[in-house]
């Protein structure tokens, strides 16, 4: 027969002899489609049994992923031992925030008992779009630019968001915009290029910039 229809285990370089087997349904097969770990709403469970440091995955994200989120994960810490209470009430904001990421849909993986189907993504449409990530700020100038290399396309009169310093957002507006060469111009589509721009607000170098999604 084809390989095609032949029956596949895996096995984990570490465990020899142990073999997990490849499920397959009418659809087809799915290896490694697991949905993304989240556990924001879980941050006293975890207090509890001893946890005192989290890891982020962010091998391949991009930098306002791992922003993003090791950002919200500390708020949610700091405000759990501050004030549980403040830390309930807290829990769509954390949420919302974490939506703003590019995620493949949300699980709670192992913690609360043995994984079921409903763990793995069983469509072609894995990714849920959030946030755009637009670049950082490497420096403000003595005349009010904003400078950055910008990640993503946007435009003046574009509003977009930045990630402050301070763990709060701040909404701005995009004024103006001058390429590389100092031409002014009314958007930047080349990612990597040397953008200066003015906004209606105060931005401080190293701070993120990010617009939802157009």
């Amino acid at each position: 027969t084809h390989p095609c229809r032949w029956k596949y285990y895996i096995m984990e370089e570490n465990r020899p002899g142990e073999y997990l087997p490849v499920e397959e349904n009418e659809r087809g097969t799915y290896i490694f489609n697991s949905k993304d770990l989240c556990m924001i709403e879980h941050i006293p469970e975890l207090v509890e049994a001893g946890v005192d440091s989290f890891k982020i995955e962010g091998r391949m994200k991009t930098a306002l992923y791992v922003a993003v989120v090791a950002r919200t994960y500390r708020q949610a810490v700091d405000d759990y031992f501050e004030d549980p209470e403040k830390y309930k009430k807290n829990i769509p904001y954390y949420q919302a925030e974490i939506a703003k990421c590019t995620y493949r849909q949300f699980t709670t993986g192992f913690f609360f008992g043995k994984p079921t189907h409903e763990t793995q993504i069983y469509d072609n449409n894995t990714y849920q779009k959030g946030a755009v990530y637009l670049g950082q700020v490497k420096e403000v100038t003595e005349d009010g630019y904003v400078v950055f290399y910008q990640k993503n396309k946007f435009r003046v009169g574009d509003t977009i968001e930045i990630m402050k310093k301070n763990g709060e957002n701040q909404t701005v507006s995009v004024l103006q915009m001058l390429n590389e060469d100092g031409e002014e111009t009314d958007s930047c589509p080349h990612p990597g290029e040397k953008i200066r721009m003015k906004v209606d607000g105060v931005v401080c170098a190293g701070e993120i910039m990010r617009g939802i999604e157009r």
